[in-house]
């Protein structure tokens, strides 16, 4: 079993994902946002599953930073500045094959972590 997940190491919730896939022995490729921003093609991925607004994190400092709160920007738009403002994206971002989730949670994961047990 081998895990996707974007963040970046100073937030809280990327720090606890990382540590659960770790505890239960699956090997994580980490993306740290700060360092690669992740791909248009990556993120079309979860806008499709979860919508645009589910990727943008509302609370986020960057996020205030960019006076955003007032933004009214098409998808498309959206999606090209969470390429240039990864910091804007709620974190972390997990993938397993075809399995995604945004944010903590942990539920989730452990149902991917029991499917991989039982192959």
């Amino acid at each position: 079993m081998e895990v996707q997940v974007f963040g970046t190491r100073r937030n809280p919730d990327t720090r606890k994902a990382l540590r659960f896939f770790s505890e239960r022995r699956a090997r994580v490729h980490f993306v740290d946002l700060q360092e690669r921003p992740a791909s248009r093609g990556e993120l079309l991925r979860f806008v499709q599953r979860f919508g645009v607004s589910a990727l943008v994190d509302q609370g986020s400092a960057r996020y205030r930073a960019l006076g955003l709160g007032a933004a009214r920007y098409s998808d498309d738009r959206w999606i090209q500045l969470l390429c240039d403002e990864p910091l804007v994206l709620r974190q972390p971002l997990a993938r397993l094959k075809h399995s995604l989730s945004i944010g903590l949670a942990e539920s989730e994961w452990l149902s991917w972590v029991e499917a991989a047990a039982r192959r």
